[in-house]
C-alpha cells in the first residue's frame, strides 16, 4: 500500500502547434541554404527546443501506470457503452471541464462535419476519437491493436497550456504555457473509478476525497495536498487549500519557480511534478519532504527519495518502464523550451496606452511596484522571494513551502492568468483590488488617478 500511495499521492499535474515555436523564435534553419547552397545544420539550441516542445506537450512520463492503470480514469472516459464505467465524458462535458482541444489535428472532413452539426458532440465515443487523433490538449490515450481505449496519461500541456479558440469555444490552436483557467482538475480527477488510493493517501473516505476535489474549482490545484493533507484554506481565503494554475512562460532569468518561496526553479518544479504530480516514473531528491511534521503525507510516502518503481505488478507498469528513470533526461530539454516560451503581447485594445504610459512613472514612482517587480524579468534578481508580513498577508500558503516565502511573481501578460482573480489563491478579484491593498499596505496614499493609470500599466505589461 505504501508504494501506491507513494505514486498516486493526491494531485496532477501541473504542467502544441499555435506558437510554431521553431519558426516564432527563428530557431528553425532547417531548409535554410548555407553558403554551399546545402541546408543549414540544426543548432545545439534548435535540437533542444524542438526537443523540449515534444516532451512539453506529448510525454507522459508513463504516468498512465497510475492515471489509466490504477485510478482507471479512461474508464470513466469511455462509460458503460464503450466497455468503460459510468456515463462516460463526450465533447460537451470534457470541453465544459475546462479540457481543450488542438484544432490542427483534426482531419478536415472532420472538421468541417463539426462546423455542419453532423458530429453528435454529446457522444463519448467522439471523445475517444478526438484522443486517438491525439487532439485533446495534454491528454494521451492508449489504444490495443483491436482500437479499444486501454489507458490514459497526462503531459505538461494539460494545465499549462490553452487553445486561441479559433474553431470554437475551447477548440483552437495551441498556446503553450499559457495556464488553462477553465481546467477543473479537481473534477476530473473525482470521476475517477478507484480513489482508493488517494483515500489511503489522506486517510479519508471516498465522500471527503470527491468533497475536497470538487472544492477546487476550475482554474485551481491543490499541489501540496499530497505532501501535507491541508484542504481547506485560512480565514479571509477561499474555502479551499487549492492555488491558481500558474503561467509557464517568462520564467527566463528567474530563480524561484511557483507561488510558495523555496521550492526551487522551473526545472525543480518540472522534476517535483513529473515525479509527484503526474506519478511518472523517475528520481526525485528533496530531503526537506523527509519533516514529518511539515511534510507528513510525503515523510510516510518516502517522496523525497524517489525512485523508478518496480514491485508486483500492483500498478501494472508497463515491463518496459519498470525500473527505468524517464523524467531526469528529459528534464534539460523542457527546461530549455519554456525559457524559450516567448511573453504573450496584450490584445490591442486591451488597455489605454496614455494612461499605461502615465501608470509606468507610477509603477517605479510613488507605487513602489518596481521595488519588487524589476525591470523585464517582472521579479526581482537572486532569491526573489518576500515574507508573508512585508505583502500584508497570512502567512497559509507560504507555510506550506519549505521557508514560508512568497515567490514574487512576475507581472508580464497578466490578461493570460486574470479570469479567477490574483495572487495565489485569486483572493483579489481585479487589478484595482490589488492596487488597493499595497496602497493600504505600504501608506502609499496613491490617488484615485493614479491608481487607475497603474492599473492600465499592468494590464499593458
Amino acid at each position: 500500500m505504501r508504494r501506491i500511495v507513494k505514486r498516486c499521492g493526491f494531485t496532477l499535474a501541473a504542467l502544441a502547434v499555435g506558437y510554431a515555436v521553431l519558426a516564432q523564435f527563428g530557431f528553425l534553419h532547417n531548409g535554410v541554404a548555407g553558403a554551399a547552397g546545402r541546408p543549414a545544420r540544426i543548432s545545439s539550441a534548435d535540437r533542444l527546443v524542438a526537443q523540449g516542445r515534444n516532451v512539453f506537450r506529448n510525454d507522459t512520463f508513463g504516468d498512465q501506470a497510475v492515471w489509466g492503470g490504477v485510478l482507471g480514469l479512461h474508464k470513466a472516459i469511455e462509460g458503460a457503452k464503450l466497455g468503460g464505467v459510468g456515463p462516460g465524458v463526450s465533447p460537451k462535458t470534457a470541453l465544459a471541464l475546462g479540457l481543450k482541444v488542438d484544432a490542427t489535428k483534426i482531419p478536415a472532413k472532420v472538421a468541417a462535419a463539426i462546423k455542419a452539426g453532423k458530429v453528435n458532440l454529446g457522444d463519448p465515443a467522439v471523445t475517444v476519437t478526438l484522443l486517438k487523433l491525439n487532439a485533446v490538449v495534454g491528454v494521451k490515450g492508449y489504444f490495443t491493436k483491436n482500437g479499444t481505449l486501454s489507458s490514459l496519461g497526462i503531459t505538461c500541456a494539460l494545465c499549462h497550456s490553452t487553445v486561441d479558440n479559433s474553431f470554437a469555444p475551447g477548440i483552437g490552436k495551441r498556446l503553450d504555457g499559457w495556464p488553462n483557467q477553465d481546467l477543473n482538475v479537481g473534477a476530473i480527477v473525482a470521476a475517477a473509478p478507484n480513489l482508493k488510493p488517494l483515500q489511503d493517501a489522506l486517510g479519508v473516505d471516498e465522500a471527503t476525497v470527491k468533497k475536497v476535489l470538487n472544492g477546487w474549482g476550475p482554474g485551481f490545484f491543490n499541489a501540496e495536498l499530497n505532501l501535507d493533507g491541508k484542504a481547506v484554506g485560512p480565514d479571509g481565503t477561499p474555502k479551499s487549500a487549492a492555488t491558481r494554475i500558474p503561467s509557464a512562460f517568462g520564467k527566463d532569468g528567474q530563480n524561484l519557480h511557483t507561488w510558495e518561496g523555496g521550492w526551487g526553479s522551473v526545472t525543480y518544479w518540472n522534476a517535483f511534478v513529473a515525479n509527484l504530480e503526474m506519478h511518472g516514473m523517475g528520481n526525485f531528491m528533496d530531503a526537506r519532504l523527509d519533516d514529518k511534521a511539515k511534510f507528513p503525507i510525503a515523510a510516510a510516502a518516502g517522496f523525497g527519495h524517489t525512485h523508478p518503481y518496480v514491485g508486483e505488478g500492483v500498478l501494472a507498469v508497463p515491463p518496459k518502464a519498470q525500473g527505468r528513470d524517464v523524467i531526469t533526461d528529459a528534464l534539460r530539454a523542457l527546461d530549455f523550451y519554456q525559457h524559450a516560451l516567448p511573453v504573450p503581447r496584450p490584445p490591442r485594445g486591451s488597455f489605454d496606452p496614455a494612461a499605461a504610459k502615465r501608470g509606468d512613472a507610477v509603477f517605479n514612482g510613488a507605487g513602489k511596484c518596481s521595488s519588487c517587480h524589476m525591470g523585464s524579468l517582472g521579479s526581482a534578481p537572486g532569491y526573489n522571494a518576500v515574507k508573508p508580513s512585508q505583502i500584508c498577508i497570512d502567512a497559509f500558503a507560504a507555510n506550506r513551502g519549505p521557508d514560508g516565502t512568497y515567490t514574487i511573481a512576475p507581472l508580464q501578460a497578466l490578461f493570460t492568468r486574470s479570469k479567477r482573480g490574483f495572487y495565489h489563491d485569486g483572493r483579489f478579484k481585479t487589478l484595482l483590488d490589488v492596487v488597493n491593498h499595497y496602497d493600504t499596505c505600504m501608506n502609499l496614499h496613491l490617488s484615485a488617478q493614479q491608481k487607475a493609470d497603474l492599473v492600465q500599466y499592468l494590464k499593458s505589461r
